[in-house]
């Protein structure tokens, strides 16, 4: 590939492609093209995911000299429907004694809602949640899409109303004393589709490299940056490796629905749990290609590939930093499946490539540095593919299993 196809595929996809919805399809299938107009076949896979569409949301908060003030806010989707009202408590903290002031009241809070925070928010008794995002120092006034995840909720189902709002309001509240708050919520729950786009080289043998990147953004996002540029990274190597043989076959796999909580990997393991131990290794993209910004590779798997990422690396005189845990993306579901599985990404500071809002554009990319980034992939993923047997154990070590545990709440992680 070269530079003028990578600028045409970044102007192609710089719209908002959320989970489930017609446009993350259409960019699905548009890869799917791509992929068929390199010679190699390729095809759609689609997965249920919970739709939120909510029609109204708002939020009214009252201060102590009594006057109201409407706040604007943008409700969760999947928290459910309905009214409530309750004294306003700001939590900056969530430690035992900070949890018991929920009780009977809606909550402002500085951090997303987790599992653990969630239900340790239920176990005391909240009525409500308001949670913020963006920075008072930004000139929008943009508030994110947010979701209670039904894998944060959990079996019970139990839902509590929720709104986002934005940094500047959030300040505010807390700034002028606010001690009430009124929060209703209106949507229409239901289900529906999600689509990973799945193509293959064939090898001489009946075992695989699986690569990775996913395809949607989120609700505030083009995704040029996250994330786009895995997806071209997957084409990059795809293109340089489509003609010769390799004993492992490549198969690429563009998840849908990864903002969500890796929904698109997590339904392709599930799907395809028969195969998976013919899959050598998992290599996943997330973001390469910045202006700035340092490579990493972060490794779930043995900490002998650590090393040899890096000596690789250096070999090249390609700068790295390789460790050994695990990255929030889509090598997590091979990961926990008992798959090797390493992450790659680029990852510029927040104040020159930030993600999840509006400022996710093209104008973030180097068009050579996506290049080199590609280019590097392809050489690990062909040393791998032409490996007589794939040097990598075949095991997930105890240390990463422990974090893999805490990621995806299954254990609470430790101080």
């Amino acid at each position: 590939m070269n530079k003028k196809q990578v600028r045409q595929i970044l102007k192609d996809t710089d719209y908002i492609h959320i989970s489930g919805s017609p446009e993350e399809k259409k960019v699905a299938e548009y890869l799917k093209a791509r992929c068929e107009e390199l010679g190699v076949r390729a095809w759609l896979e689609d997965f249920e995911v919970q739709i939120g569409a909510v029609q109204s949301a708002s939020l009214t908060v009252r201060t102590r000299d009594g006057k109201e003030k409407e706040i604007p806010c943008k409700g969760f989707r999947l928290c459910g429907s309905g009214t409530v009202e309750a004294p306003l408590v700001y939590l900056p903290d969530l430690d035992p004694a900070s949890l018991t002031r929920a009780k009977d009241a809606i909550v402002l809070l500085d951090v997303g809602v987790g599992y653990f925070t969630y239900h340790d928010l239920l176990d005391n008794g909240v009525k409500g949640i308001i949670t913020y995002d963006g920075n008072v120092h930004y000139r929008d006034r943009d508030i994110d899409l947010k979701e209670l995840r039904p894998h944060v909720v959990g079996e019970d189902g139990k839902k509590t109303l929720a709104v986002n709002v934005n940094a500047k309001d959030a300040f505010a509240i807390v700034k002028s004393g606010a001690v009430s708050a009124k929060i209703s919520v209106k949507q229409k729950e239901s289900k529906g589709k999600s689509h990973n786009v799945i193509a293959e080289i064939p090898g001489g043998t009946d075992e695989w490299i699986v690569l990775s990147a996913h395809l949607d953004t989120t609700p505030l996002s083009r995704g040029s940056y996250d994330n786009m540029t895995g997806c071209i990274g997957l084409l990059m190597v795809m293109d340089a490796l489509k003609d010769k043989p390799h004993r492992y076959g490549l198969r690429f796999v563009f998840c849908g629905s990864e903002e969500r909580g890796l929904l698109g990997s997590k339904a392709y393991v599930a799907a395809h749990e028969g195969e998976l131990e013919k899959i050598a290794l998992n290599i996943n993209l997330d973001m390469i290609g910045t202006y700035m910004g340092h490579f990493l590779a972060r490794v779930s798997a043995e900490e002998a590939l650590v090393s040899f990422v890096r000596y690789f690396a250096a070999q090249r005189g390609f700068g790295i930093r390789a460790s050994q845990g695990v990255y929030s993306s889509d090598s997590t579901p091979f990961a926990d499946k008992g798959v090797p599985a390493l992450s790659f990404a680029r990852i510029a500071g927040p104040n020159q490539a930030t993600i999840h809002n509006r400022y996710d554009t093209p104008d973030l990319l180097s068009d050579e540095q996506l290049l080199k980034d590609g280019a590097f992939i392809t050489d690990f993923t062909r040393f791998m593919a032409d490996a007589v047997k794939c040097p990598v154990k075949r095991e997930i070590p105890e240390k990463v299993k422990k974090s893999l545990d805490e990621y995806l709440a299954r254990k609470r992680k430790e101080d």
